[in-house]
């Protein structure tokens, strides 16, 4: 079972790219197109559960990156998208995937 420690990163840097998240087990880049393609918004939910698949726009940059309390990170991209919730949980997944 994790802990809270390990399910949080010790620092975030963010830029066009995409996420550098720094575990206390090392420090991994989380590309801009996967994290777009792994947004939990509810338009993007609603589309998966109707069986639409989610592709990120061509050449999709990371624009933001700001903390939602202590647990997660919404993150705002260049083609406008901005209502997505990721919580650490979720991006650890996406960087061992």
């Amino acid at each position: 079972m994790s802990s809270v420690i390990e399910t949080v990163p010790q620092a975030v840097e963010w830029g066009p790219q995409g996420l550098r998240l720094h575990w206390v087990d090392g420090e991994v880049l989380i590309e801009a197109a996967r994290l777009r393609a792994a947004c939990r918004c509810a338009g993007c939910k609603a589309a998966a559960l109707q069986g639409e698949i989610q592709r990120p726009p061509a050449g999709v940059n990371l624009a933001a990156a700001e903390p939602v309390g202590q647990y997660a990170l919404n993150l705002r991209f260049s083609d406008g998208h901005e209502r997505g919730i990721y919580p650490w949980a979720l991006l650890r997944v996406l960087a061992t995937d």
